[in-house]
């Protein structure tokens, strides 16, 4: 039987460099694959006093970005509890009978 792997990480790739977020201050936590959008969002924001109904384009191109990150290690998370089970239906198909039988009135 051939061993089945999930691809790691994001297939997105990486646009922002890591100069560019230093200068743009963006948080530790939000340097990920849609920091390229997150800079341009966060400038338009302090330019217009981080009014709601301004930067909607830049926002909603950012907020599309993270929801597809996040989707997509859903998919991955999915796909190793698939692999995980078929393994333990294959090691548990050999262990069908108990070493120590249960009593007759558990």
């Amino acid at each position: 039987m051939a061993a089945e792997e999930v691809k790691l990480g994001s297939s997105k790739p990486m646009i922002a460099t890591q100069q560019e977020m230093v200068e743009n201050r963006v948080p530790i936590p939000y340097r990920d694959q849609c920091a390229h959008l997150l800079i341009p969002l966060n400038k338009c924001r302090v330019s217009e006093f981080y009014l709601p109904w301004k930067c909607e384009n830049e926002r909603h191109a950012y907020e599309k970005c993270e929801y597809e990150l996040v989707m997509e290690r859903m998919l991955q998370m999915q796909k190793i509890r698939e692999i995980e089970e078929k393994r333990k239906k294959v090691q548990g198909a050999g262990a069908a009978i108990p070493l120590i039988p249960s009593p007759a009135n558990a």
